[in-house]
C-alpha cells in the first residue's frame, strides 16, 4: 500500500475514532504497556538491526537505542496516559446570551496527527498513546534509522487495538523513504496538523515545504546563566545533570554563560565534566580560567560557530559576560526558544530573567533536563512546542485538542 493510500486510510478511520468509548480507550493502552513489557526481548532484537547500522560515535545512537529500563519506563507512561482523565467533550465555557442563545465551548480532537521523527522509536510509543488518548488518529513517518524498531512497535500496537476491536487504521505507520514524507507534507485535505520531531534540518524541512499546518517541535539551544551571585556547589550539580543526563536530547544544555566575576570558580564549576570527558569550547576569558585546571585534550578556544549550536554530545559552550544584560542579549540572539535557567541567589535577577526570556520554558536554580511532558505530570509528550500559535512547551493531552461550539435554542431564528 503507497504512503498516499495509507493517509487517505487515515482520514476515513477518524470516524472510527469518534466511536470507541473512554474504556474501550484505556483497555487498549494498558494492553499496550503489558504488551511493551512482554515482549522487550523482541523489541531489543528489532533495536540491535537498526542500532547495528549506526556508528556509537552518532549523537543520535542513545536516541535510536532501546534498554529493558527505557522498555520499562515507556509501559510505565503508557499506564500513566491510559488513567489520565481524556480531555475530549470537556466544557472549556458555556453561558447563555440574551438572545437566548445557549453556547457550550467543548474539546474535541484535532483529527489526523501527522508526526515526522528520526531516530527514536519511544516517539512511536508516545505518538500513538497521546492522539489515542485524545482521539486523533495518528500518521507516523519514521527514519530508515529505526525502521526495525518502529516496525516492530507497530505490531504491538495494531494487536492491541485489534484485541478490543478497534480498526488498525487508526494508526499507520509510513515507509521511511523520503517520498512518503513528501506525501505526508502535501496531504492537504487529510491530514490536519504536522509535528516534526528531530533536527533543526528535519524541523525547518518541514516547515518550509509543508502544504499542511505545522507545529514546530525544537531544536534546543538551551543556555544556563551562572550569575555573581549563584551558589557554586548548587551550579555545580545543576550544569552537570543538565549537560550529561543525556547529550542526544533537545533539553540538554548547550552553552554555559558566566558571569566574568565567578571565572575564578569556573574550573570547579567544570571538574565534574572530566569524569564525561566533555569538551569544553570557551571563549577567551573562560579558556585563560581553564587552562591548566581542565584536560588540555578536552579544552578548546571557542569561535563564532560554538554558539548558536546543538552539540547533541558531550561539549558544551562557554560564553563570558560582565551583567545580566549581555546575558540575556546573548540567549536572545541564540536561543531556539526551548528552555533556558539562570542559577542565582538574586531574586531581582531571577523576576528580570522570567520576564525578559521568550522560551517556552525558564527556569531558575533547576535543571533543564525537566522539560518533558511526564516530568512537567502531563503523562507524557508528542513534542516540545517552540512556536507560539496553538501550543507551547510539553504538548501532551490537551494540546492534541481543538474545540467547536455547541449551540441551542427553543427554536430563535435571528432578525
Amino acid at each position: 500500500m503507497s504512503a498516499t493510500d495509507q493517509i487517505k486510510k487515515a482520514k476515513d478511520a477518524v470516524i472510527n475514532m469518534v466511536h470507541v468509548d473512554n474504556d474501550t480507550n484505556q483497555k487498549v493502552l494498558l494492553e499496550l504497556a503489558h504488551q511493551a513489557e512482554a515482549n522487550i526481548q523482541p523489541l531489543l532484537a528489532a533495536n540491535q538491526l537498526d542500532l547495528a547500522q549506526m556508528p556509537q560515535s552518532d549523537p543520535r545512537y542513545d536516541r535510536l537505542m532501546l534498554t529493558e529500563e527505557r522498555i520499562k519506563a515507556i509501559a510505565a507512561d503508557l499506564r500513566n496516559v491510559a488513567t489520565m482523565a481524556s480531555p475530549i467533550n470537556e466544557v472549556m465555557e458555556q453561558y447563555k446570551t440574551e438572545s437566548g442563545l445557549f453556547l457550550k465551548k467543548i474539546r474535541v480532537a484535532l483529527g489526523v496527527i501527522g508526526v515526522i521523527y528520526e531516530a527514536r522509536p519511544n516517539v512511536t510509543f508516545d505518538v500513538f498513546a497521546l492522539c489515542f488518548r485524545t482521539g486523533n488518529v495518528a500518521v507516523l513517518k519514521g527514519g530508515t534509522d529505526a525502521w526495525h524498531s518502529n516496525s516492530a512497535i507497530t505490531e504491538l500496537i495494531h494487536n492491541s487495538l485489534r484485541k478490543f476491536n478497534v480498526s488498525t487504521e487508526v494508526m499507520q505507520l509510513l515507509p521511511p523513504d523520503r517520498s512518503a514524507a513528501r506525501d505526508l507534507m502535501n496531504a492537504v485535505g487529510y491530514i490536519d496538523v504536522l509535528i516534526p520531531r528531530g533536527s533543526q534540518a528535519l524541523i525547518t524541512s518541514v516547515r518550509d515545504n509543508a502544504k499542511v499546518p505545522v507545529i514546530e517541535t525544537g531544536a534546543g539551544v538551551v543556555h544556563t546563566y551562572f550569575d555573581e551571585t549563584a551558589d557554586l556547589e548548587t551550579g555545580k550539580k545543576i550544569i552537570f545533570n543538565a549537560k550529561t543526563r543525556r547529550v542526544s536530547i533537545c533539553n540538554a544544555l548547550e552553552c554555559l554563560i558566566i558571569h566574568h566575576s565567578r571565572l575564578q570558580d569556573l574550573a570547579e564549576l567544570m571538574a565534574p565534566m572530566i569524569q564525561k570527558d566533555v569538551v569544553i569550547e570557551a571563549d577567551e576569558p573562560a579558556f585563560a580560567a581553564l587552562q591548566n585546571h581542565y584536560p588540555e585534550k578536552l579544552l578548546t578556544k571557542a569561535t563564532d560557530a560554538s554558539f548558536g549550536k546543538e552539540h547533541l554530545a558531550y561539549r558544551l559552550s562557554v560564553k563570558t559576560v560582565n551583567n545580566i544584560e549581555e546575558a540575556l542579549n546573548h540567549i536572545a540572539t541564540y536561543s531556539t526558544r526551548h528552555s533556558e535557567a539562570i542559577i542565582t541567589t538574586s531574586e531581582t535577577n531571577k523576576a528580570r530573567f522570567f520576564k525578559e526570556v521568550d522560551a517556552a520554558a525558564v527556569y531558575a536554580n533547576t535543571s533543564t533536563a525537566f522539560t518533558d511532558g511526564a516530568q512537567f505530570g502531563m503523562g507524557a509528550e508528542i513534542g516540545i512546542s517552540t512556536q507560539k500559535l496553538h501550543a507551547r512547551g510539553p504538548m501532551s493531552l490537551k494540546e492534541l485538542t481543538s474545540y467547536k461550539w455547541i449551540i441551542e435554542s427553543d427554536g430563535l431564528t435571528r432578525p
